[in-house]
């Protein structure tokens, strides 16, 4: 056999064949959910893919493109890389519970577990605690292994039991049990980060350090190497209480300000949701949009703009939590398909083809 030879495409009936029970099963799985929810009281919402910023993290990179005003004049939007801006907008608005899956899109992504279109789950309760979202995790990925009668969550041989009871444990926990190092020793009260000492680290535990490292991203290396291997086997973990550094756009903790109220689902060593007790601080988050900007324009050459209708809003908005969750990755785990194009009805063409 030719090994430069192409895949045949997804739409070729044999192939389709063998993906078709993976689909019938996001099909179970997305209809159970929206069952969930409704059962929760919840009010299913669908949000604008165009926005005027598709997000403010350094290295999320969106697709582009523009609008045509009625008397011809360009606009420039771009597709979101989540519902998260306008789903607050709503608990501005005065909505209290509400759920969406959305179309999400991020460029430079493509892989076993990313495609550039794929369908984020995101859900909000205003006026409850982040720990609520923990259980709901808990029992949507129980009820996603029940709904399609495999019981567990699998990749790459690897196993997940979903009825086990979770492992939580802060991130500076499982800096020091996973890699040796003393993670909160270089983030002070004020939140500001010291490099020099995690570089130190992270060269003393035998990984690679280059001159022109920050502390974020050692701290995402060690996180990818060292940390995140060990997570979701056998049982789900809950990796919670991220550097403030690296909150995004959740709030301080009330038991340590150096950490954020945010969490990360994990099973299988795969990161399925990103969890937050949200902050309501305009001026805050209006900061780390700021510094998380000047960064991607350091690394890439390119900023995106600041939605100042979502600042605005954050004034309107109740205390909240809030999560997305990668409902395909999700889909892939609970059918045991071992990439996301199994579980995707039409994927996105193959670039050059």
């Amino acid at each position: 056999m030719n090994s430069s030879a192409k895949a045949s495409p997804w739409w070729t009936p044999s192939v389709h064949a063998d993906r078709r029970p993976f689909l019938i099963g996001r099909n179970a799985i997305q209809a159970a959910l929206r069952g969930f929810f409704a059962r929760e009281d919840f009010i299913e919402v669908d949000t604008a893919v165009l926005q005027v910023s598709p997000g403010n993290e350094a290295h999320l990179h969106a697709f582009a493109t523009e609008a045509l005003t009625t008397d011809g004049q360009r606009a420039p939007f771009y597709l979101h890389t989540s519902p998260e801006f306008a789903c607050k907008k709503l608990l501005a608005a005065g909505e209290k519970r509400i759920s969406c899956f959305a179309h999400v899109y991020r460029n430079r992504e493509r892989g076993p577990l990313h495609h550039p279109e794929f369908t984020m789950l995101e859900w909000y309760r205003a006026d409850e605690s982040y720990e609520s979202l923990m259980m709901d995790c808990v029992r949507i990925l129980a009820l996603a292994t029940e709904t399609v009668k495999t019981g567990k969550l699998a990749y790459r041989g690897a196993e997940s039991d979903p009825f086990a009871g979770p492992e939580r444990i802060g991130v500076a926990e499982a800096f020091e049990r996973h890699a040796g190092i003393d993670l909160l020793a270089s983030v002070a009260a004020d939140g500001s980060t010291d490099r020099d000492y995690l570089a130190a680290e992270t060269k003393r535990v035998g990984m690679r350090v280059a001159d022109d490292d920050g502390w974020a991203d050692l701290f995402s290396r060690v996180l990818v190497e060292k940390i995140e291997p060990h997570l979701g086997f056998r049982r789900i973990t809950i990796l919670d209480e991220y550097p403030i550094s690296e909150a995004a756009l959740a709030r301080p903790s009330a038991r340590d300000s150096r950490v954020a109220e945010r969490f990360e689902l994990y099973a299988c060593g795969v990161e399925l949701a990103n969890g937050f007790g949200e902050l309501t601080n305009a001026a805050e988050q209006r900061r780390r949009f700021e510094i998380e900007m000047a960064e991607k324009a350091r690394v890439y050459g390119e900023t995106y703009p600041i939605d100042e209708d979502f600042l605005a809003a954050l004034s309107l908005m109740p205390e909240a939590s809030g999560i997305a969750l990668g409902f395909d990755r999700l889909v892939m785990l609970a059918t045991g398909a071992s990439r996301i194009d199994q579980v995707l009805w039409a994927p996105v063409a193959e670039y050059g083809r």
